[in-house]
Parts: structure tokens; sequence; C-alpha cells
């Protein structure tokens, strides 16, 4: 491999610098000072700056490395970026007018004693010459002006810079920057994603992960699905390759990362997706880490660079099992990466790069640039989305008003189902193959080659297709539908490229009455629960929702749902797991069921009142009284199971104490007003009147045993809505009962810590001196301001 500061290939190399938005060049040129010249830098807002606009101010102190800026003196400097969006544009000293009375002002105000303009385009020697005289006269000591050229330069000459500005290898030719195994390395990572890199954003994560990488030898990247952990690690990948000649292997468990460490070959870098589990814990496969750490910390320690990835709840899992005490490298806060948060400025770069990477016209771009920064504060926000923004295929049709491109960005599945519209039969089929086939857990996705069975046969034909039109398909759709993927046991299989495309489809199924059958078979357990609800048609559709489940499903839905509510404990399942998932179950009854869903639920699960009736206090927080109420409304609550509800009430009534059936706001009538009746609501006054007031103060030493200083406690809020409720009654001795143990209660409980007080929010920040300040509020530069141009 070259040493830094050579250029692989012959002639001088020349990067797409103008297709970078303002902002990226803004931040490349902050990377340059700080990887080349060894200096922090602090940004300023980009409108009311004082004569900084979009540019950077510090203090210049000697580099330690070769520069060419040996000879810049001591004092405060102002880096000036300068943009063009055209390609060979040249730089000429008349566009610079207001900057050079900018620049005077900064010179009697004492803070520029250095002046560098970097620019992309080009600047002639007269131009250099000029700039140059016209600043000294506005009092700058050392002004510099640095061209495309000699930026292109730099980033061919530092390794550093690339690592942590990775989007400049989809900017130029590579073989005029890595050598020839460095080179075939990255192109042929690049091959399979280009567009990736092209629109790929260094975010936090990212620097603190390839920080880790450089400095550590490893990386754990965690996050949910589908927040860019296998992007982040295909670009240190590609970093690795330039900066200490690795070559990269793509493993599938520990054994093969093992098999394939060569002791002699230092260099390696190893890249493992879903070490624990794809889509839960699999404790077969933490143990083989466990077991394999030894070799795999070896490697690192000889020179192999190490990422893996996981979703953040398999890796919680496995922890316990990875011998914490015996390799805390695996464990230690700065090899630990969660991807998962994305700034403002980070979706606003994101959805940038994905419409200037797009094929949308000038036109479009101009009528959607007022209303992007408010796509960017969409939520939830899909990267996905925007890359499908920025695609005249997936938005004929879109409102280009800030409400339809928002909605686009957080919602964007009716114009994804107008493309899966226009796809042909065949098209169709392979789809709806791919999608009923990926609830298998050991193999997620559609076996390569294809080999159908008798049900897989059933939707070629509801599909109108064939197995050779099906096949055709499966190879047109992979790289925008679909991608090709291989188990670890080395089976290829077809996956949606994309976990939105899925969801998307299974929207557009929903339609297609011929086709209905697949969409059960291919919707998990949780997609079932927490994407669709089975609400009656034309209702509103809560946000979040992907697909409305027809009428006509409603029995196997109801089998289904029975199923999770029913099923007992799994050896590998916690008893919190069990928790949320029969909880999950109560929440879909009681907020995404419509009656005719719930009479088709109580039929496949007759026995749910049983689970039911045992509701806990706060009852107004238990989901279970919600769906009491609902079946109660819908005439499916037998008397014998409403009675055994009211007693447990009115247990909770005395015992915790639980006021829920007295509070007056709406959202906590809801349930008791429709179970209770008038006649019932007195005899629970009557109770609490004999059974709570007469021992309240022993009651309230009782619950005092485990009070904290908690601001919401439930006890102090019962004991205000039963005096709030004796009030309306005129019984004030209650009232002055209920109010003089509140009283005492709160004394007693107050001077005591909360629950929490031994958590305390994560006030670190990794960014060190280099980044930029928060910018104060008011008018600012947008970032989409040059995406039209």
């Amino acid at each position: 491999m070259n040493s830094a500061g050579e250029v692989a290939a012959v002639g001088s190399p020349r990067f797409a610098l103008h297709t970078l938005g303002w902002r990226a060049f803004q931040d490349l040129c902050a990377a340059v000072l700080r990887e080349v010249w060894g200096q922090s830098v602090q940004s300023f807002a980009d409108s009311n700056d004082g004569g900084r606009d979009g540019a950077f101010y510090g203090t210049w102190p000697p580099p330690t490395g070769p520069s060419s800026a040996h000879d810049v003196p001591p004092g405060p400097f102002v880096l000036q970026c300068k943009h063009t969006k055209k390609a060979d544009a040249t730089l000429a000293p008349s566009e610079l007018d207001d900057e050079f009375d900018k620049a005077r002002a900064l010179v009697k105000r004492g803070m520029c004693g250095t002046y560098v303009l970097l620019t992309n385009a080009r600047v002639t020697g007269t131009s250099e010459a000029e700039i140059s005289r016209r600043l000294r006269a506005a009092g700058v000591t050392h002004p510099l002006v640095l061209d495309g050229q000699w930026l292109s330069d730099m980033i061919a000459a530092h390794r550093g810079l690339r690592m942590f500005v990775p989007r400049v290898y989809g900017l130029g030719d590579l073989s005029q920057i890595l050598d020839e195994r460095a080179y075939a390395q990255a192109s042929k990572l690049m091959a399979s994603a280009a567009e990736q890199v092209a629109t790929f954003v260094v975010t936090d994560a990212y620097r603190k992960a390839a920080r880790a990488l450089r400095d550590r030898g490893f990386v754990l990247l965690l996050g949910d699905p589908a927040v860019g952990k296998s992007v982040i690690a295909m670009m240190l990948a590609i970093s690795a390759a330039d900066n200490w000649g690795c070559t990269a292997i793509k493993a599938r468990t520990s054994e093969e990362l093992v098999q394939r460490w060569n002791t002699d070959q230092k260099e390696q870098f190893f890249w493992l997706d879903d070490a624990f589990g794809a889509v839960r814990h699999e404790e077969h496969l933490t143990h083989a880490w466990s077991r394999d750490l030894p070799h795999v910390m070896s490697a690192v320690e000889n020179g192999a660079r190490v990422v893996l990835t996981s979703r953040s709840y398999i890796y919680n899992e496995a922890r316990p099992l990875l011998k914490r005490y015996a390799y805390p490298r695996l464990h230690g806060p700065d090899v630990i990466v969660d991807v998962a948060d994305l700034s403002r400025a980070e979706r606003q770069q994101i959805l940038y790069n994905h419409l200037a990477a797009g094929d949308q016209s000038q036109d479009i771009r101009t009528l959607m640039k007022p209303h992007l920064e408010a796509a960017a504060d969409a939520t939830p926000f899909r990267p996905e989305a925007a890359r499908r923004l920025g695609l005249q295929t997936f938005t004929s049709g879109l409102p280009l008003t800030q409400r339809g491109i928002t909605t686009y960005i957080a919602q964007p599945q009716q114009l994804l189902r107008d493309v899966y519209d226009q796809l042909d039969a065949h098209a169709h089929a392979a789809l709806a193959l791919t999608y009923a086939t990926a609830r298998d857990e050991t193999l997620p996705g559609l076996p390569s080659p294809i080999a159908l069975d008798t049900g897989d046969r059933d939707i070629v034909e509801r599909a109108g297709s064939t197995l050779a039109g099906v096949s055709k398909a499966l190879v047109a759709l992979t790289g925008t539908f679909l991608r090709l993927n291989t188990s670890p046991e080395g089976q290829e299989y077809w996956a949606f490229h994309h976990p939105t495309l899925r969801e998307g489809f299974a929207a557009w199924l929903a339609t297609q009455p011929h086709l209905l059958p697949v969409v059960l078979m291919g919707m998990t357990d949780q997609a079932l629960l927490s994407r669709t609800d089975c609400l009656a048609p034309g209702s509103e559709q809560r946000q979040g929702t992907l697909l409305r489940i027809p009428p006509l499903l409603y029995p196997e839905v109801a089998r289904r749902v029975a199923a999770l509510r029913q099923q007992p404990r799994g050896g590998l399942e916690s008893w919190q797991q069990l928790h949320d998932r029969q909880r999950a179950v109560q929440a879909y009854l009681a907020q995404d069921s419509c009656a005719s869903f719930l009479r088709a639920y109580v039929e496949a699960d007759p026995l749910v009142h049983e689970e039911l009736v045992q509701f806990n206090s706060p009852a107004h927080y238990d989901t279970r009284t919600t769906v009491l109420a609902r079946l109660h409304q819908a005439g499916l609550l037998t008397e014998d199971t409403r009675q055994r509800a009211i007693a447990r009430m009115k247990e909770l009534a005395v015992t915790s104490p639980d006021a829920s059936w007295v509070e007056d706001r709406d959202w906590q009538k809801k349930v008791w007003h429709l179970l209770l009746t008038n006649e019932e609501r007195e005899h629970l006054f009557e109770h609490v009147l004999q059974e709570l007031v007469p021992v309240l103060d022993d009651r309230v030493s009782d619950w005092l045993s485990d009070a904290t200083g908690d601001d919401d406690d439930p006890i102090e809020g019962a004991l205000l809505y039963y005096s709030l409720a004796f009030e309306k009654r005129a019984d004030y001795e209650t009232v002055a009962e209920f109010d003089h143990a509140r009283d005492f209660y709160n004394d007693e409980r107050r001077p005591r810590p909360p629950s929490h007080d031994s958590w305390e929010p994560d006030a670190t920040n990794d960014h060190g001196g280099q980044r930029s300040r928060h910018q104060p509020p008011g008018p600012h530069r947008s970032l989409f301001d040059d995406i039209d141009q």
C-alpha cells in the first residue's frame, strides 16, 4: 500500500465536488482543517454571522505534521467556503466583492489574522494573485486561496480524511486513490451498493464507529431494523481497504471468521451482520461467539478489524452470555455504537442526498424545496422514503405541498401501491411468493433456486403466472424490489430489498381479492399486531397503521391472535416477553378491532374473559378494562363476567386504593360508565365508606412502606379523586378524611428519593472540540437552498 501523501494512479485526481450540496461541501472543508492541518474549528450560524457566512473560525496552532501552512502565524483564522453546483466553473475576483468588505470588518474586530478561501471551482493564477492582494488590502495578514484541484489532491493524499468523509469514494476515480488490491476490494463493495455510497451521510454514529475501528480494531453496531447498520459497516469496509489495505471478508458466523483469519496476513477486515440472530436471539450463535472470542480478539490484537451488527433487543439477550469479565473489549462504551437516532441535520442531509441523486427535474425540485425541511422533520423519518421521493417512478401524482410531501415521507404506502399496480402478473406472483415465505425464521425468504410446493403453486396460479414467468420476474426484480441473500447455511434466498417495500406490498395485497389468503401467510405476529387493524371499513386509520384487514379475513386473524394470547411462555421467552405479547394482544382488541372482529375473536377464544377480569391497579392504565368495556358495548360480555369485573374493581377500590371508577376525565369515564349501572356505582361508594374510611390511617401507613418521592404517585392520585368525588356528593366529613390522609401521605413520602434516583441522563458528548456549535435561533440558510441548481 502506498504511504500517506501518494497517489496510486498516474495523473492528477479530480472529484465531482460540484455534486455535493453547499452544506456537505462546508463539512468537507472543515474536515480538511481537522485531518490535514490539525486545526479545530467552530462553525457559525448560516446567517447573522458577522461576516463569516458559511465560514469557520478558530485559533491556528502550528501543525505538527508536514503541511504547506507551517508559516501561518498564530492567531484567529476564518475559513470561507465557496461552493458552486456548476462543473468546471472558474471563480472570478468580482464574485467576492462582498467578502472583501466582510474581511475588512473582521480584521478591525481582531477576529481575522488568516483568511483561507476554499472553493471547488477553478482559480487561475491571475485571479489568485488578485484575490490575495485585495485580502491584504483589507488587513488580512496571511491569505490562502485554495481551489477544487487542491482539495482533490488532499483527498487523494490523506487516507484519514477519506475515512471520516467516506462519501468521496463515490465522487471520483478510485484507481487514482487506492492501490490495486484496495481498489479491487472497494470496487467490489461499491458495485453491490453504488446508490448507498453516493447518498451516504456521515452521522455521529459513523464517526464513533470509525474511531473505534481505528483505535480499537473492533466495533459493534446496534439499532432497530433498517436504521443503517449494514450501510455503515460497508463504508467502514471501504475505508479499511483504503487506510490499512485490509482484505474485506463478509463472514456469516464466528466460526467462519476464525476459519478465514490468516495469521500470516494481519490486515483483514471482517464484517458480520446479525451476529447473534437475525430476528431473535439465537443462543447457539451467542455460545459460538463466547467460544470463539479468544481467537477473534487475538486476530484484532494482531491487526484485524472486526465489525459486528445486531438488533438492540437481540444483543441485550446475548450480552449476559458473552463473558463480560473475560472480554471487556466487547463491552466497552467506545466500541458499542447505537446507530438508530438521527439528528435533524442528519435527516436533512439524507433527504438532500437522495434528491440530488434522483431523477426529479429541476422544476419539480424547485416546487419541493420550500417543504423539504418539514419533510425531514416527519415522524417517522424513513431514508427509504427519502430515496423514493427523489425518483419520478415513485412520485407520479404526488401533491407538491408541505402536507403531501411530509405525509409521503412518514406514510409513503399509497403511492407505492400504485407502483405495484403497474407491475405484470409474473412480477406479482414473484413478490407474493417472496412475501409468503418470509416468516420462516431459518430462511427468511424465497429459496433460490425455487421449488414450488402445493401452497406456492396456489399463489402462482392465483396471480395468473407460471413457474417460468416467476423465475424470470425474480431476476428482473432483483436489485430494485428484491435482493438475493445467503443464509448462514449457504442457502441463497430472495427477500424484499427494504422492509417498507414488503409492507407496501402487504397493503397492495389487501386490495387484491384473489390474493387475500397470501396476506396472512407472509405476516409475522409482531407485524400483525403492530401494523394492521380490524376496524370497520371507512373508519379513521390510526397513524402508523399499514394495513386494514378486510372482514373476509376476520376469522383467520382472530384465530391467530387468540393463539398468541393462549400460547404459554416458551423456553427462550422471558416473563417480560410473555407479558409484552399478551399486552400487545389486549391493545389490539382494545384499539384496533371493530365489533365484528371482536365477535369473531370471542368465538375463537371463548375463555379470554378469565384473563380480562384479572386487571390490576390503577385499572384505567390496564388495557384489559378497556377490552371488557368494548366487549360489553358490542353485546359480547356475559353478565357473569361483568359482575366478576365489578367485584375486582370493588376489591381494588379499597386495597390499592384505586379510584379509576370515579375519575371524571372523559377518557377515563368510558370504561366504567359503560360497565357500571348507577345503582352499582352507589354500592361502590358505600363500600368505600364502610371498608376504607374507618381504617384509612392504617392503610396509609401500609402504603407508605413502598412509597417513593416520584411526582406521579397513583395512591396520591386516588386519594385526591376520592376527595373530589365525595365533595360532589356533599359529604364533607369524608372529604376531610381523605384530605388529611393525602396530606400525611405526601409529607412522609416526598422527602424520599424517586424510584429512579440512580438514573442519570447521558450528558457526555463524543464530538470533542471539532463539532459545530449549535446554531442560535433565528434566520438561517436552508440546507436545501441549492437543491434545484
